[in-house]
C-alpha cells in the first residue's frame, strides 16, 4: 500500500473509531483498552495468515504444524475463535462481547508470553458500539501490511493521549521527543531500560533506529522496562508485540523497587519520567547503589530520577531522557548532585525544547543526555548546549512537534559535535547548509555552544541551554493569540536565563568584597 493510502486509511480508521465513541456513553479513558484490543487481535490475524501457508506447505500428517513452529517465527499462535475475520461472521443473536471476552482468553491460552495482557469486558460496551468496532477493524488483516498496524497503533495511543490530557502524557511520550533522543542515543545493539516506560514507545522507537540502518532489532536489542501503573503495562507489553518485539516489562515503583538490577547494567537508558515528585519516602528507596551523589534535600524526584538513569548506565552507555526545565538550575543540594554529575563527565548533551509538545505540560522541557563512553576523549571536558526553542511545527494551537527534517537537523549537531558524518535522509540539508556550511560544528548563536567545565562552573553549574547559547529571533505571525503567548513566554524564559547568569556573577563579585 502506498504510504499515501495507508495515511488515508489512518486517517479514517481514527475517525470512524472516534465518532463511534461520540455517540457512546464512553469516555476515551473506557474506550481505550477495548480498541486497542481489537487492533492487537486484527494484527494478530494478519501475521498468523500470512507465514500460515509456508508452515503447512511444509507439513506432513507425521508432522503437522504446532504452536512451536509459528512461535519459531515470531508469530502468535491464533485459535480460530480469536480471529476477528469470525467475530464479524457470528449470528447477531449471540453475545459479541462474550465472544470478544473469549477470544482474547484463547489467544491468551495459546500464547502464555500474553496471560494476563489483553483487555477483558467487551460485554459493557454497547452492542451496536462493538458490532460496528468489530466491522471496523476485521478487515485490516487482508487490507494491510504488519508495519501499517504498528503505525495504526501508535496513532491511537497518540489520540488517546490528547484526549485524555494529563493522564495521557502519563503513558504517552510523543513521537517527535521520543525520535529525537533516540537519533541522539544511536541504540544500534545493547541492553535499553526505560524505567518509566508507560506504553513502551521508547523502545519501538529504538527497534526503528535499527531497522533503518537494516539490522533485526530484535538480534540487536534486549528490553527492559518498568511501570508503576497497572493498567498501562499491558499497553507496552501490546506495543511491543505489535512491532514484533518482546520484552521483560515489569509492574514496579522505580522509587521504591530495582526488579532488573540496573546499576551499572544497561548500554541505553530511555526515559520521560514525572517530573517535581514530592511525597517520595526516601527511608524506602531501593537499591542505594543508584544514588551515587547522594540524596537531594528539597522534597522533589527529579534528582532520584536523574541519578538512576546516570547509575544504570555501563562504562560506555549513553543515556537521553526528559526533565524539567527547573532542574537545570535547582539550588543548593540539587546544585551539588549536578556538579557531581558535570565533573564525571559523563554530561554529554542538553537540549532546551519549547512549549507545547507534550500532553501533561505546557511549558518548555529539557532533554539530558549522558555519555559515560566519552570518557578520555576530546569531549570528556564538554557539554554541547542546544536551544532548540524556536524550532517546531505548529500542529494546531495547543500542540506542536518536530518534522522529521528539524529531528535530523537537531541530531546533526550532535553528530558534528561528536565528529561523526551527518545524515541527510529526511531533507535536512538545507538547515545544515544554513548553519554548518563547511561541514564543521561551530557555535552558532542563539542555536548551540560547546562550553567547557570551567564555563559551566562559572555559571554556577547551570545546565540550562540558553545561558550558554544566547537568545534567537522568534519568528511571531501575529495572527494567534495563543501562539503569540507561548512565543512571548519563550522570551520571557530567555530573558530569565540571562538575568540568572547576571545573578551569579554579581553573587560572586559581592561575595569577593564581604570575604575582602
Amino acid at each position: 500500500m502506498k504510504s499515501s493510502d495507508l495515511a488515508a486509511v489512518r486517517r479514517a480508521l481514527w475517525g470512524a473509531a472516534d465518532e463511534l465513541r461520540a455517540n457512546s456513553k464512553l469516555t476515551a479513558v473506557q474506550y481505550r483498552q477495548p480498541v486497542l484490543g481489537l487492533i492487537f487481535l486484527a494484527y494478530a490475524e494478519y501475521r498468523f495468515e500470512e507465514v500460515r501457508p509456508e508452515l503447512e506447505a511444509d507439513a506432513t500428517a507425521r508432522n503437522p504444524v504446532t504452536r512451536q513452529d509459528y512461535k519459531a517465527k515470531s508469530v502468535l499462535f491464533v485459535p480460530d475463535a480469536a480471529k476477528l475475520s469470525a467475530l464479524v461472521a457470528l449470528p447477531e443473536n449471540l453475545d459479541l462481547g462474550e465472544a470478544v471476552d473469549v477470544a482474547m482468553t484463547a489467544i491468551e491460552n495459546a500464547n502464555p508470553e500474553l496471560k494476563g495482557i489483553l483487555p477483558r469486558g467487551y460485554q459493557r460496551l454497547d452492542r451496536s458500539t462493538l458490532i460496528e468496532l468489530v466491522r471496523l477493524f476485521a478487515p485490516l488483516p487482508r487490507q494491510l501490511d504488519g508495519d501499517a498496524f504498528g503505525l495504526i497503533y501508535e496513532d491511537f495511543l497518540s489520540n488517546f493521549a490528547s484526549q485524555e490530557g494529563r493522564l495521557g502524557g502519563e503513558f504517552f511520550t510523543p513521537y517527535s521527543i521520543v525520535r529525537l533522543i533516540v537519533e541522539v542515543i544511536e541504540p544500534y545493539h545493547g541492553r535499553v531500560l526505560d524505567p518509566a516506560c508507560g506504553s513502551g514507545g521508547m523502545f519501538v522507537q529504538c527497534a526503528k533506529f535499527v531497522e533503518r540502518r537494516h539490522e533485526s532489532a530484535t538480534r540487536q536489542l534486549s528490553i527492559f522496562g518498568t511501570e508503576k501503573t497497572e493498567e498501562t503495562v499491558p499497553l507496552a507489553k501490546m506495543n511491543l508485540a505489535m512491532h514484533g518485539l518482546s520484552g521483560d516489562i515489569r509492574l514496579a515503583n522505580t522509587y521504591y523497587e530495582d526488579p532488573h538490577k540496573v546499576a551499572g547494567s544497561f548500554d541505553f537508558v530511555m526515559a520521560n519520567p514525572p517530573f517535581n515528585v514530592d511525597k517520595v519516602d526516601k527511608s524506602k528507596l531501593a537499591a542505594p547503589a543508584r544514588f551515587p551523589f547522594g540524596l537531594p534535600k528539597p522534597d522533589n524526584a527529579n534528582y532520584l530520577w536523574i541519578q538512576t538513569f546516570y547509575s544504570a548506565l555501563n562504562p560506555a552507555g549513553r543515556a537521553g531522557f526528559v526533565m524539567a526545565n527547573s532542574a537545570g538550575d535547582a539550588g543548593h543540594s540539587e546544585r551539588d548532585i549536578r556538579q557531581k554529575l558535570v565533573e564525571s563527565g559523563a554530561v554529554d548533551v542538553m537540549i532546551a525544547i519549547g512549549t507545547n509538545f507534550f500532553y501533561t505540560v505546557t511549558l518548555p522541557v529539557t532533554l539530558w543526555f549522558f555519555d559515560k563512553g566519552k570518557a578520555g576523549t576530546d569531549r570528556e571536558d564538554e557539554v554541547l548546549f542546544i536551544d532548540a526553542r524556536h524550532l517546531y511545527r505548529q500542529i494546531d494551537r495547543a500542540h506542536r512537534d518536530f518534522l522529521p527534517e528539524q529531528i535530523e537537523f537537531l541530531a546533526n549537531i550532535v553528530r558534528l559535535y561528536r565528529g561523526e558524518d551527518a545524515e541527510i535522509a529526511d531533507g535536512s540539508d538545507v538547515l545544515l547548509n544554513e548553519h554548518f556550511g563547511v561541514g564543521k560544528y561551530v557555535d552558532v548563536p542563539g542555536l548551540c555552544k560547546i562550553a567547557t567545565r570551567a564555563e559551566i562552573e562559572k555559571q554556577g553549574w547551570s545546565l540550562n541551554p540558553g545561558r550558554y547559547t544566547g537568545t534567537a529571533q522568534v519568528e511571531d505571525d501575529g495572527d494567534d493569540f495563543t501562539e503569540k503567548l507561548a512565543e512571548l513566554y519563550e522570551e520571557f524564559s530567555r530573558l530569565t536565563d540571562e538575568a540568572d547568569g547576571l545573578r551569579v556573577k554579581v553573587d560572586g563579585a559581592v561575595q569577593g568584597i564581604l570575604d575582602a
